[in-house]
């Protein structure tokens, strides 16, 4: 058996990595209406203990770091509701560090090859190839730093390319966690009109990310200057 597997690896991992592929895309299109209409704020209120709320939020992260058909600005401003402003934050924190792993995982597992053929295509997934192999941190923290780029697909591509996971964790973590704040303490209200107070909450909940691409920056630099000498 173990012969068996050895002489026919490649072949056995491929038929593995598209009955998965085949799976969740099954998965996603069956339950797609069900999905993207999810009822977060039914879902905590029937946990019956905190505890069983936290636990429900972070398995719909879970579900949507491979299914990614589930809005994630749907997630963060129901836990925003449900929870105290700094619980929340720090709910959806871990939720967002739990999908941004797995999506990497799958990423990583599924290959370069199958990921950027379920990427092209579509408008976010050939904004995605086009960040190229990831070698440029800068670029790609503000990638996550901005909006218009889906967290899953960035992540599954990140992944496929085998970036060193703690680069990417640190940039995806402090490009995201900007916007998942502001969801979280804003709600609803993120859409309407922002007055000036609002504006310099924006600013305050930048200034993580900004530190962190900061000193990326700072080390790349030393590092550089390092092997220079």
């Amino acid at each position: 058996m173990k012969k068996f597997f050895n002489e026919h690896r490649d072949v056995l991992m491929l038929i593995l990595r598209c009955a998965v592929a085949a799976a969740l895309l099954i998965i996603a299109v069956v339950n797609y209406d069900k999905l993207t209409k999810i009822d977060m704020r039914a879902l905590v209120a029937g946990a019956g203990s905190t505890a069983a709320a936290v636990a429900v939020i972070i398995g719909v992260f879970a579900v949507k770091s491979v299914l990614f058909i589930i809005p994630a600005s749907m997630i963060y401003i129901s836990v925003g509701m449900a929870f105290p402003t700094a619980s929340a934050i720090a709910i959806n924190l871990a939720g967002i560090a739990l999908e941004i792993t797995v999506t990497y995982l799958l990423g990583w597992f599924l290959g370069g090859e199958y990921v950027e053929k379920r990427l092209k295509g579509s408008k976010a997934g050939d904004k995605v190839l086009a960040l190229g192999d990831g070698k440029k941190l800068s670029a790609l923290f503000l990638v996550r730093l901005l909006p218009v780029f889906p967290i899953d697909f960035v992540s599954l591509f990140l992944g496929a390319t085998k970036l060193p996971y703690w680069k990417y964790a640190l940039i995806s973590l402090g490009g995201i966690m900007p916007r998942v704040i502001l969801f979280t303490i804003l709600g609803d209200g993120i859409y309407d009109y922002i007055p000036m107070d609002k504006i310099v909450l924006v600013i305050v909940c930048c200034i993580p990310a900004v530190i962190i691409w900061w000193v990326i920056k700072f080390f790349r630099n030393k590092k550089k200057n390092s092997s220079a000498g």
